[in-house]
């Protein structure tokens, strides 16, 4: 194989992946538009992602409404949404009902 061939076959293949990640980006993007982060909403285990410190991400909520996990949740719906105990959602972080580990 040539030199040229060689350098003509890297640059095809770099945008062809290039191509592929912008539309693989785009997709959740998309998705997420209507949807926002809702902290202090998810049970235990059921969390979308960020649930604080000792934890990895979707999954890793130690306990129902845990302050500084979230789930997706139509937009302009988290702080309406009424939770045991008084509670509500948050569109940032909370303090309250945060795991003990």
């Amino acid at each position: 194989m040539s030199k040229s061939s060689m350098t003509r076959d890297l640059v095809v293949s770099a945008s062809l992946a290039a191509s592929l990640m912008t539309a693989l980006a785009a997709v959740p993007a998309k998705a997420e538009s209507k949807q926002e982060k809702c902290f202090g909403v998810a049970l235990k285990g059921a969390n979308d992602c960020a649930a604080g410190a000792g934890t990895t991400c979707a999954g890793t909520s130690a306990i129902d409404y845990q302050g500084n996990s979230w789930k997706f949740v139509p937009k302009g719906t988290c702080e309406a949404m009424k939770l045991p105990g008084g509670r509500t959602g948050s569109l940032t972080a909370l303090d309250r009902d945060r795991s003990k580990s």
